[in-house]
């Protein structure tokens, strides 16, 4: 297994040293335009693999030439952040650099596994579809995973109780018109709304929804890593073990949910086979209004996006 991490970033870096550790590649290329900055990452990591006891080999590359061949790419470069910004205001800068690093990547591994995890996220997938011509079970962005990791975290610190009896599931944009669904959420079976007050719940869904941004805030000069490189190593993990685990993932949907041509999480099993389906709920009214207005704004910054680069 040969996976590329293009960005050294937090995020791009984190995510190396994540998928080292957990011995899921052969060899991981990271890829950076900055000279010196992923060769020096690349090798700080490859020198912990002896006390971590993995044989992964890391590289720090430039040039995409030796990254030939990646059975997946995980697409992390581009701005992050800062505070007072939403991710759709990255879209600009973004969408040029997403351009430019799918290229090359697609040149040199055209039948890899492509995961997007720059932001805007959903709009960053869709580009990225529409430069490779790719079909969505071949690419695929991380949002859903990272977001509902963050709305189970927040219901363990209200009920003081174990992550690990905790499921959740988030649709909709990689933004602040996510849509949790306390409906679909449980606490070991139990149904969150009988554990939470509604009020609770709603500040709990709220304050997901902005989970990326208050991060940015603390941070002043960066938005989150950690989480967002851990989801990513959570999707590498189904598709390399072909665990087919059914994760919220951002796929373009072709018909699922009544919508077409956008790029939105929703569930779905990820096996060897990649975005192997699309997992189709049952909404009620209330949840459908939430979804198609997350959706509609996506599709809205998507043709904003595709009128940057004139596609």
């Amino acid at each position: 297994m040969k996976i590329t991490v293009i960005g050294a970033g937090n995020v791009g870096a984190t995510t190396a040293q994540l998928l080292a550790n957990a011995e899921l590649a052969n060899e991981i290329y990271l890829v950076d335009i900055l000279e010196g900055i992923p060769q020096g990452k690349a090798l700080d990591m490859y020198e912990s693999m002896p006390i971590m006891e993995s044989d992964t080999k890391l590289y720090g590359v430039n040039t995409y030439e030796q990254t030939k061949d990646s059975d997946i790419v995980i697409q992390t470069a581009g701005m992050a952040r800062k505070p007072g910004m939403s991710r759709d205001d990255l879209l600009v800068a973004n969408a040029n650099i997403v351009s430019s690093c799918i290229k090359e990547a697609f040149k040199y591994s055209p039948n890899a596994y492509y995961i997007i995890v720059s932001n805007p996220l959903d709009v960053m997938t869709y580009l990225a579809m529409k430069i490779t011509g790719l079909p969505r079970n071949k690419m695929f962005g991380m949002a859903g995973i990272l977001d509902t990791a963050r709305y189970r975290a927040f219901i363990s610190m209200e009920l003081g109780v174990s992550m690990q009896d905790i499921q959740g599931l988030i649709l909709g944009g990689h933004g602040d018109t996510m849509v949790p669904l306390p409906r679909f959420t449980s606490v070991a079976g139990i149904p969150v709304t009988d554990l939470i007050p509604p009020d609770r719940l709603e500040a709990i869904v709220k304050r997901t929804a902005g989970g990326g941004g208050e991060i940015v805030s603390y941070l002043k000069t960066g938005s989150a890593y950690y989480a967002p490189a851990a989801a990513v190593v959570q999707m590498v993990e189904s598709i390399v073990k072909d665990q087919k685990r059914i994760l919220p993932c951002s796929v373009m949907l072709e018909g699922e949910y009544g919508y077409n041509d956008v790029v939105v999480g929703v569930p779905v099993v990820l096996g060897k086979g990649g975005c192997e389906k699309v997992i189709e709920l049952k909404l009620n009214e209330d949840e459908k209004a939430l979804l198609h207005k997350s959706v509609e704004h996506v599709r809205k910054v998507i043709q904003e996006g595709m009128q940057l680069i004139n596609m």
